[in-house]
């Protein structure tokens, strides 16, 4: 296949594969090098990709087959970090800026980011696919090598978990 027309096709998933890879690594630099692996080993095995298939959940398998081979994968971090620049975006957006509605929203953003940070890797990463990125139960199947079902019931508990994170993080913050 023609690197061009790899090129047109793959180049709009960047922004979602970062968005996944930085998720997955907490780190923006080996984000960086998770996603030009990506691309790299992708457009490698293109001959092999077969037209018509999902080329959107082809490349987030690759993209997630990388991260779970390299080193950064194997050692499965549970610490995210977060761009100052979007929160900054953010507060600018605001309808009503007040200081308090401020710290109330970096609060609760900060509980939800750190609440998912403290899920495990297996549920964190079907959160993101479907939440974030909203891949179908299908596309997320195909990414993750699993039944529909097993993806259907790994998001159920997924979310239960980080439903129960936050109601705890509610409740201490509440006592306090």
């Amino acid at each position: 296949m023609d690197p061009e027309f790899f090129e047109q096709l793959a180049m709009p998933l960047f922004d979602s594969l970062y968005n996944f890879a930085h998720w997955l690594t907490g780190n923006r630099v080996d984000a960086e090098d998770l996603v030009q692996e990506t691309y790299a080993k992708a457009l490698k095995g293109f001959k092999s990709f077969q037209d018509g298939t999902n080329l959107r959940a082809w490349m987030f398998r690759i993209l997630r087959n990388t991260f779970l081979t390299s080193r950064t994968g194997l050692m499965a971090r549970n610490t995210l970090s977060f761009e100052e620049e979007s929160e900054e975006a953010e507060v600018r957006s605001a309808q009503v800026v007040t200081p308090e509605s401020v710290l109330l929203r970096n609060e609760n953003q900060q509980m939800v980011l750190d609440a998912l940070a403290a899920v495990p890797v297996h549920y964190r990463e079907i959160i993101l696919l479907c939440e974030v990125e909203e891949l179908s139960y299908r596309e997320i199947a195909e990414v993750l090598s699993l039944p529909i079902g097993t993806v259907m019931s790994r998001l159920s508990r997924a979310r239960n978990s980080l439903r129960q994170m936050l109601a705890a993080k509610q409740s201490a913050r509440a006592t306090v």
